[in-house]
């Protein structure tokens, strides 16, 4: 009996090996992307050095569409009336396997590709969360999946997303909204990260809105008392809301940025202006904090004896995970194996983390196994999640930096425009690539896929938080 067990789990394992082994179509995949790869550096370098910012993209935007349409995707720009929005599409009928390039910076991070913070444009934009290489991998993903279909292995139809201002206004619920995932089975996504795994973990949902106060001015030292302080009613705002953190719920997030309380030290200010933002794992826990946060700007007003008005930004909700996707990406991920460092990277990796106070252990090239999804796993937030609560999403995490480096900084941005960031950038197109194959050679796992965010979605109705059109002259 203790024979035959053994022999049945060596035919077990067996089967298991083979089912990981490289298919041809895989290797073609990966043969393409590397017939890429010069190409999609010298992309990702010059978003790199552009680091434009929210809804300024149009130089990042147009580097990336022109190479769409020169490998033959048809693009259509300046969708859902955003001008460096764009789609770039290509083949017919089903599945519709959709997949997303953001490609914005954040202000004020400027830096050379050096392991000590050295801006390359003092107070300039930097590409602090991998944003250079987001887009472009996934176009490189995009570009093999055409060619395979040129080649008469797959059919359907892949469309690559061009989707700006994620840092800031979150243009992808303006991209739904307009319905540019109404004919999607599936998207792909991912992000720049410093460890490599098959991302099944929610984020934070959030809303941003803007607070006005209006009072009057006067001279602060001759006649006060003819002044209503705007500044004041900040102040008095400010400082209910920091009160207000010790009774929200322990998941929960405030965040303010005080824009204008006033120009001079001698004038009453008439007028103030600051940004808030509420976050939670739970959109459904959110909004009663949101409501709440609201209501205190009132008070302040009425303490102050000012005018206020308050201004929806934009809100996007909690990513909703997709395991069945995650398993699937898991699966192409452990094919592809590690990223290898040579030592030099690993002696700028350290150096990066020593520069950042972090422990010097290098870069982590290894596979990470699948993880349970967390029930509030915190962390940041993004409007892929909007994008989740409309089609199933599959999402990805690859190194482009080294452990532990502090994200949205000058670290991130030095590793991006060289050697450890192009590799994760590779690594990432060739993952997606691989998991938009087996979506479209296998019509069960786009089912399954499918089904299971069907059933975590449940009856929640989708609701954009956006009024009007985007915010493209709010800078």
């Amino acid at each position: 009996m203790k024979k035959i067990f053994l022999i049945a789990l060596c035919l077990c394992m067996s089967g298991s090996v083979f089912s990981q082994k490289m298919s041809k179509d895989k290797n073609l995949l990966i043969s393409s992307i590397e017939k890429h790869k010069e190409e999609l550096i010298k992309i990702s370098d010059s978003i790199w050095a552009l680091a434009e910012t929210a809804f300024d993209e149009s130089e990042s935007s147009r580097i990336l569409a022109d190479y769409a349409e020169k490998n033959g995707l048809t693009v259509t720009r300046g969708v859902a009336d955003i001008p460096t929005a764009f789609t770039a599409t290509y083949g017919s009928g089903s599945p519709v396997i959709s997949i997303l390039g953001e490609f914005d910076a954040l202000p004020g991070i400027s830096q050379k590709t050096s392991p000590v913070k050295e801006p390359l444009k003092e107070g300039a934009a930097g590409h602090g969360c991998g944003h250079n290489m987001f887009g472009t991998a996934s176009l490189g993903s995009a570009i093999a999946i055409k060619e395979l279909m040129d080649a008469g292995k797959i059919t359907g139809t892949i469309k690559f997303l061009g989707t700006p201002a994620e840092e800031k206004y979150f243009a992808k619920v303006w991209m739904v909204k307009a319905g540019l995932w109404d004919d999607v089975d599936v998207n792909v996504s991912w992000h720049p990260s410093a460890g490599i795994e098959a991302d099944v973990q929610s984020g934070l949902s959030l809303i941003d809105f803007i607070v006005e106060f209006y009072g009057q001015s006067a001279h602060a030292s001759m006649d006060p008392w003819n002044g209503r302080s705007a500044s004041d009613a900040l102040e008095l705002y400010t400082t209910g809301i920091n009160y207000y953190r010790e009774h929200i719920l322990p998941t929960s997030r405030i965040h303010y940025h005080i824009q204008d309380a006033g120009q001079v030290v001698n004038v009453v200010p008439d007028y103030a202006k600051l940004w808030v933002r509420v976050r939670d794992p739970k959109r459904s826990k959110m909004l009663p904090t949101y409501e709440r946060v609201k209501a205190m700007a009132e008070g302040a007003a009425i303490m102050a004896n000012v005018d206020y008005k308050i201004s929806l930004v934009s809100g996007i909700y909690e990513t909703l995970v997709n395991r069945s996707g995650g398993e699937i990406m898991q699966n192409n991920l452990e094919l592809l194996g590690p990223i290898t460092y040579t030592e030099e990277e690993t002696v700028f990796g350290k150096a990066i983390q020593k520069a950042t106070g972090k422990p010097e252990v290098g870069m982590d090239g290894t596979v990470h196994p699948l993880k349970e999804t967390e029930e509030n796993p915190g962390g940041g937030s993004t409007d892929v999640g909007d994008v989740s609560w409309n089609v199933p999403n599959i999402n990805l995490g690859v190194s482009v930096a080294p452990t532990g480096t502090p994200w949205h900084s000058w670290a991130v941005v030095a590793c991006g425009g060289m050697s450890i960031g192009h590799k994760g950038m590779i690594h990432a197109s060739k993952a997606m690539a691989m998991t938009m194959l087996d979506l479209f050679q296998n019509p069960k796992l786009v089912t399954k896929v499918k089904e299971e965010f069907k059933t975590r979605k449940g009856d929640e109705v989708y609701e954009p938080m956006i009024e009007g059109p985007p915010p493209l002259n709010e800078k």
